[in-house]
């Protein structure tokens, strides 16, 4: 492992199983279909990067999540519990096994750019924490260059406060933060509906 990671979770395709919020306008088998076309969109954004991580769920997953791999890239299931204890743990696992400059990104958000991730690691080279703000007040990418529990621990997920509360908590801890850009991740209908525009008009 070189010094730079980037971890990227994803999720198996199936129906029910992912987008359950866009499946309720779409229907799950859709939604499934939606997912994978956001999972495919966002790695062939990332395709020319090697020192990349695929943390699947669930644990059975990987004959699905094979053909995402890339070249030199690694899989590898999520642990178990909730979102802090998953992120907690991937963070551990990388900076264990050498990796200095540690990022990680879902798969809701098919426009983060192989620039972004760089930016994420240079950053890292003089702040603690970089993330990448998501419009609806979540972030998109957190970058840490030592495990930061304060950030993780007993933190409330998908509501609108996320970003704030990571940035208080950076705060209390006295920890040098960068900002990415803001970017979109696709949860909803409407917002399903701007990506495919979006695509078509590409």
């Amino acid at each position: 492992m070189t010094s730079n990671r980037l971890i990227i979770f994803v999720k198996a395709p199936r129906p029910g199983f992912v987008k359950t919020r866009l499946a309720s306008a779409i229907g799950p088998f859709d939604a499934a279909k939606a997912y994978r076309v956001l999972v495919e969109n966002l790695l062939e954004h990332l395709a020319n990067l090697s020192e990349v991580e695929l943390r699947f769920s669930p644990d059975d997953a990987l004959s699905e999540i094979q053909p995402w791999l890339g070249d030199g890239w690694i899989a590898r299931p999520q642990s178990s519990g909730d979102l802090s204890c998953r992120l907690s743990s991937a963070f551990v696992e990388a900076f264990e096994a050498g990796a200095k400059r540690v990022v990680i990104i879902g798969s809701d958000c098919p426009d983060v750019t192989e620039e972004d991730v760089h930016a994420a690691w240079a950053a890292l080279l003089t702040s603690d924490v970089v993330l990448g703000p998501a419009t609806d007040g979540g972030y998109w990418l957190i970058g840490l260059r030592q495990l930061q529990p304060a950030l993780f621990r007993d933190m409330v997920w998908s509501v609108p406060t996320v970003l704030e509360e990571t940035l208080k908590r950076a705060e209390s801890e006295h920890l040098r933060v960068l900002l990415l850009r803001r970017l979109t991740d696709i949860d909803t209908a409407v917002e399903w509906s701007s990506f495919l525009n979006a695509s078509r008009m590409a």
